[in-house]
């Protein structure tokens, strides 16, 4: 059935099976414009609980995330300039090595790396413009199935209190993104002073997520600016830690990954990591 909806169809059928599913939203009316019903889906995918979803529904839901995929436009991992291209950088991986400003839900790299919590569910809050939420959304209900599965093994070897630690990643398939793997991190919170602590946690988040492509396979990776934002490390020094660190394992692994993305979304990150790899 799902092959033979539009994507309008297509929409409107999800919002009204996850809309029914929910007591909460069960008696919410559909906004009648298309933007207004892909935010209301949105939401009712960010709000669901990592609950079985029949294979009808995931079919429909499928076919539609791959038409928004379309729709916002694939970035091959080819289309993205090094910074040797793009910067005239000297950097002794600048062949390897990229900055790329936008969403990284349209990369299509072996792997993209999420700035998760350390439930590893995802963001529940509805339409928050974090990256674990555009992650979630577009990759579909089957990435907070799959983290939960995950978590409930991990609780069964470690207890009903395991939360995932800081710098430790963890791995799943990618779903409907253009992306093959989303590899998971908590990145260390920083509540009031920045400490060594913070600064050597930070650093872990890309050496193991490094490790973790190199050891399944995965040659090219997408980082996010892990730990920046609502969890309040500061800009450039996030920045400074992340090429620092890359720079270091390359130097010791320089095989294993054809290509490391910088992935950033303010033009001020983008000028950070541009000073540090001229």
């Amino acid at each position: 059935m799902s092959g033979t909806l539009t994507q309008k169809e297509r929409l409107d059928y999800l919002v009204e099976n996850f809309k029914n599913e929910s007591n909460e939203y069960r008696r919410v009316r559909p906004p009648d414009d298309t933007e207004g019903k892909q935010r209301l889906l949105r939401c009712l995918m960010n709000v669901r609980m990592p609950k079985p979803v029949s294979t009808a529904v995931l079919a429909v839901q499928d076919s539609y995330l791959r038409g928004r995929a379309l729709e916002k436009g694939i970035v091959n991992v080819s289309m993205i300039e090094t910074v040797r291209e793009s910067l005239g950088s000297t950097h002794p991986f600048a062949d390897k090595l990229s900055i790329w400003q936008g969403d990284i839900t349209r990369i299509s790299a072996d792997a993209i790396v999420n700035a998760a919590n350390s439930q590893m569910l995802g963001c529940f809050i509805p339409m928050h413009n974090c990256i674990d939420n555009c992650i979630h959304t577009y990759a579909g209900v089957q990435l907070r199935r799959e983290c939960s599965r995950n978590m409930n093994s991990l609780r069964l070897r470690f207890g009903d209190d395991y939360e995932q630690p800081t710098s430790v990643p963890m791995l799943t398939d990618a779903y409907n993104l253009p992306a093959k793997k989303v590899i998971h991190i908590v990145g260390p919170m920083v509540q009031y002073s920045l400490t060594l602590d913070h600064e050597e946690a930070l650093a872990d988040c890309y050496r193991n997520t490094l490790d973790m492509c190199r050891d399944n396979g995965l040659r090219s990776v997408a980082f996010c600016c892990i730990s920046t934002g609502v969890f309040n490390f500061p800009n450039y020094k996030a920045a400074e830690i992340a090429v620092r660190t890359v720079s270091k394992w390359m130097e010791a692994d320089n095989d294993s990954l054809d290509r490391i993305i910088f992935n950033v979304f303010k033009d001020e990150d983008k000028e950070y990591y541009e000073e540090l790899l001229k």
